[in-house]
Order: C-alpha cells, then sequence, then structure tokens
C-alpha cells in the first residue's frame, strides 16, 4: 500500500492543473460592447465554461491578432463584411452552419439572405452570421456649431484645427481622403495615393488626435472641448457621449456615410465550434440583441431599425483595392513620417 500512498501524494498536488487544463474556455476577439462581463458571465454559468474576452480598437489590430499562428489563438471573431472578406481569402476561418444556430431564424430575412451579403460566403459556404450594424456619421458639439457640418471636408477645416477626433485606423482613413474628392472610397488608383496620402498628412496635422476605442473618443472630446469628432463606433459613441452630458448632435454628410455590418465568424483554429456556435446563438437571444440597443445605441438584426430622424447614405464598406498598401503608409503619416510621394505598391 505504501508505494500507492505516495503516488497519491505525487498526483494530489497536481489535481487543479489537472482540472484547470480540462476547463472548456471560449476565446474571444471581439470590439468594445459586444461581449459586456453580466453577460458573459450569465454565458459562462449556462454552459460551464471560461470565455476570455480580447478586444481590438481598429481593424488593423484585428487583422494583425489573427493572423498571430494563424487564427489558433482565438475561436470566434467579430469583424465587419469587408474583413470577413478578406479573412477568407487568408484561410483564417472556416465554413459554419446556420442551420445548427437557432437563433439565426430570429433575423430579419435580410441578414440571413447569405449570398445576398457582399463578403460573407464562398463557394456556396457560409463564414459569418451577421450581428450589429452602424454608419459612421459625424458627431458635433452644439456650442460649438451655428449649422450642423454639411461635408467630410470639415474634418479638415481649419479654424477647427485642435478641435477635431479622428479614428486610428489605416482603411478608413484613406477611405475617408478618397470619398472627400468625389471618389470611390473602396477603389484608390496607384496614382491617386500621393495626394490623398498628403490629405491625410493635413489631416494629422489637423486634428487633436486619433483615437481607437470609443472611450478614449468620448474622454478626449468631454477634456479638450473638441468640436468635430467622426464617429467610427457610429451611434454607439453618440449614446455614449449623451449619456455623459455632452449637447452633442449627429450627421451624415452629403457624401454619404461609410456603415458597417459586424459579423461573428469561427476561427479556423477554433478549438470547441459547438461552443462557438453557442456564443453565435446566444447572442441572438432578444435580450443579448436588445442590450446592443440600449446599451450601445447599435442596431441589431432581429428588428428593423426605428427611424433615427437623421436623413443620409449609407455607404457599406466593401473590400479595398491594397489593405497592405493602406497600413504601411498610415503608419508613417501616424509616425510624422513623411511617405515617398511614388512609393511601390
Amino acid at each position: 500500500m505504501r508505494p500507492i500512498l505516495v503516488l497519491l501524494a505525487v498526483l494530489l498536488p497536481l489535481a487543479p492543473g489537472f482540472a484547470a487544463a480540462s476547463e472548456a474556455v471560449l476565446r474571444l476577439l471581439t470590439w468594445p460592447g459586444y461581449a459586456d462581463a453580466d453577460l458573459v458571465e450569465q454565458f459562462e454559468q449556462r454552459h460551464d465554461v471560461r470565455v476570455e474576452v480580447t478586444l481590438v480598437g481598429n481593424d488593423d489590430v484585428l487583422r494583425s491578432k489573427l493572423a498571430e499562428n494563424k487564427g489558433g489563438n482565438y475561436d470566434l471573431i467579430a469583424a465587419n463584411t469587408a474583413e470577413i472578406d478578406h479573412y477568407i481569402d487568408q484561410g483564417l476561418l472556416q465554413p459554419l452552419q446556420p442551420t445548427r444556430i437557432a437563433n439565426t431564424t430570429r433575423q430579419l430575412w435580410r441578414f440571413r439572405d447569405y449570398p445576398k451579403i457582399p463578403g460573407i460566403s464562398r463557394d456556396g459556404k457560409v463564414y459569418a452570421v451577421p450581428y450589429t450594424y452602424s454608419e459612421m456619421g459625424l458627431i458635433y458639439d452644439r456650442n460649438q456649431f451655428t449649422e450642423p457640418p454639411q461635408s467630410i471636408t470639415s474634418l479638415w477645416d481649419p479654424q477647427l484645427q485642435g478641435r477635431v477626433l479622428a479614428f486610428n485606423g489605416s482603411s478608413h482613413n484613406f477611405s475617408l481622403a478618397s470619398q472627400a474628392r468625389g471618389r470611390d472610397p473602396f477603389r484608390i488608383e496607384p496614382d491617386d495615393f500621393p495626394q490623398l496620402t498628403e490629405q491625410l498628412i493635413a489631416l494629422r496635422r489637423n486634428v487633436l488626435t486619433f483615437y481607437s476605442l470609443p472611450e478614449e473618443a468620448a474622454s478626449l472630446f468631454q477634456e479638450h472641448k473638441v468640436a468635430l469628432l467622426f464617429a467610427n463606433y457610429g451611434r454607439q459613441q453618440l449614446k455614449q457621449l449623451r449619456d455623459n452630458g455632452a449637447d452633442v448632435g449627429y450627421v451624415i454628410p452629403r457624401e454619404g456615410a461609410l456603415a458597417w455590418l459586424d459579423c461573428w465568424a469561427i476561427s479556423r483554429g477554433a478549438r470547441d465550434v459547438k461552443l462557438a456556435e453557442a456564443w453565435i446563438d446566444f447572442t441572438l437571444e432578444p435580450p443579448m440583441s436588445h442590450a446592443l440597443v440600449e446599451r450601445q445605441g447599435l442596431s441589431n438584426t432581429l428588428q428593423e431599425e426605428e427611424s433615427s430622424g437623421v436623413p443620409g447614405r449609407m455607404i457599406w464598406l466593401r473590400p479595398v483595392e491594397d489593405a497592405e498598401r493602406r497600413t504601411r503608409l498610415w503608419e508613417r503619416i501616424l509616425s510624422g513620417e513623411r511617405p515617398p510621394l511614388t512609393e511601390a505598391p
């Protein structure tokens, strides 16, 4: 019996480690407001699992993190349709089966007519389930504008120098610069890059700073008496500022507003596909989807959006001509380095 007792003495201290190793874990890579702590706790208790949430502040960071270990570090991601298209190209996602996610039947038909949603299907296979959407309008301080701003070009207004906040994102900023010139936001010709780069250098000089997270933008807006904010997170930021007591308005510029449709997608490296499907199903339950509206000011895919009273055209994001080139140039612009005018693609 003595050898058995010795063996038990060795194994018992390791038991907690064995338990931890067998614990089911769901690894989320997502945006602020999509996995609030109390809702995550509900999911953990229901499924007896642990959820690890990693938040991102822009698409460049999302790409970088998902590319690590070829997608093996995360089970489930939230990304817009243009990014989903890119991840399919890179082989970083796996097809999913909406029929195994019961609550997709609760969604409005236009959000489950998958072949008609650009970017989420390939060769008859579906890679993502729509979750939430918003346009990216302009938020302005009512006390600093006699009339609401009408154009994207207001971000470059020298009279607002140091009182403008813009988003730290390479793809969106090149799209904005192209859109401001009346051109295609998603297909920039090689000869146009030098001009748009100069335009973004001018934007860098005009803004207070470039933010990443909505909470950061809200704090900067109020602390520095910012006049104008490009709302990358859309109405989520509008609600946040108003909840903080800011007297702000919201407009869609005359050029139209870029708009995103964020989806859930399962990483190629997902450890437990059924658990990932369970999370998607959970987020499509009415309480979780309604939390998007009530807490974040965003739209969900279960109910028709109430009229906001803000007229304007939404321009849904599409894949861009060369995301890597945009990122490379943007990093130089942001650092203060002037990119060469004839940079090779």
